[in-house]
């Protein structure tokens, strides 16, 4: 049977990117897009972001697709919310990052998740795995059908990392999934065809270390596809996204996590 990690604060929480991103938004499969090209503008090596609950608009993860095209990929971020992203207010309104979450009381932590079941709750609903894997096996599709595409990799964050592993299940040529929330362990796992790389942070409340063990105990036993994993000491959910720019250990764990996923890519979408 399948244990089912959750949601929580965690999802709530991060800090906002300073800078400009540099792409464009375009409509790809009817859908609002933002589009980051290699400065070749090739195709050749496509990663498709899936946004976590905060959606394709959020600063972060447009900059880090820029990021991804100064590397050499041609990145799309979709809005794959319907519009229905959650507001940037709720960053860091339900958890704050790990210096000052340990020195909530029991009652701030009381707040905290009293707004999580008022916000996270209805939106999970809406946002269920019937209504939102179709649109995003539709919008791989378009893609993998446009022209100049050749090797197409998915990175996925939080609530979108579920969705990156999913399409892991021969739907892709490679996965990078940060801070997964929602898996079911083993069952989405079982099913991984394709390369899949996994970073997670050992202070995450929503993918415990253990679990984590549990993951990396069922990958090992597909010999025929290759993963790994790595343990982002005291990160906690959504490091990789949302991480606290003001402090330097948090930073280094952003950029070695966009490397971490640059170099997957690298290899397997080459």
């Amino acid at each position: 049977m399948s244990q089912t990690v959750g949601m929580g604060e965690c999802c709530l929480s991060g800090t906002l990117a300073s800078g400009k991103p540099t792409g464009r938004v375009d409509q790809i499969g009817g859908r609002d897009t933002y589009v980051a090209e290699p400065s070749n503008g090739s195709k050749t090596k496509t990663v498709v972001f899936l946004a976590d609950i905060f959606g394709w608009e959020l600063p972060n993860i447009r900059l880090l697709a820029d990021q991804y095209a100064k590397a050499g990929f041609f990145a799309y971020v979709p809005d794959v919310h319907n519009g229905d992203s959650l507001p940037y207010d709720f960053l860091n309104a339900a958890e704050p990052p790990l210096h000052v979450r340990e020195k909530l009381s029991l009652i701030g932590k009381g707040i905290n998740t009293a707004k999580v079941a008022t916000t996270l709750g209805p939106w999970i609903v809406r946002h269920r795995e019937g209504v939102t894997k179709p649109i995003i096996d539709g919008f791989i599709n378009t893609i993998k059908m446009t022209p100049g595409t050749d090797k197409v990799g998915v990175i996925g964050f939080c609530w979108g990392a579920r969705y990156a592993i999913l399409q892991g299940h021969d739907q892709v040529d490679a996965v990078f999934a940060c801070h997964p929330t929602l898996v079911a362990i083993p069952g989405d796992f079982n099913s991984v065809t394709k390369p899949l790389s996994l970073a997670c942070g050992s202070a995450d409340s929503l993918l415990s270390v253990k679990d984590v063990e549990k993951i990396k105990d069922v990958m090992a036993k597909k010999i025929d596809v290759p993963s790994e994993t790595r343990i982002y000491e005291d990160q906690v959910h959504g490091f990789a996204l949302r991480g606290d720019w003001s402090s330097d250990k948090d930073k280094k764990a952003m950029d070695e996590a966009e490397k971490q996923g640059i170099a997957w890519f690298n290899k397997y979408l080459s």
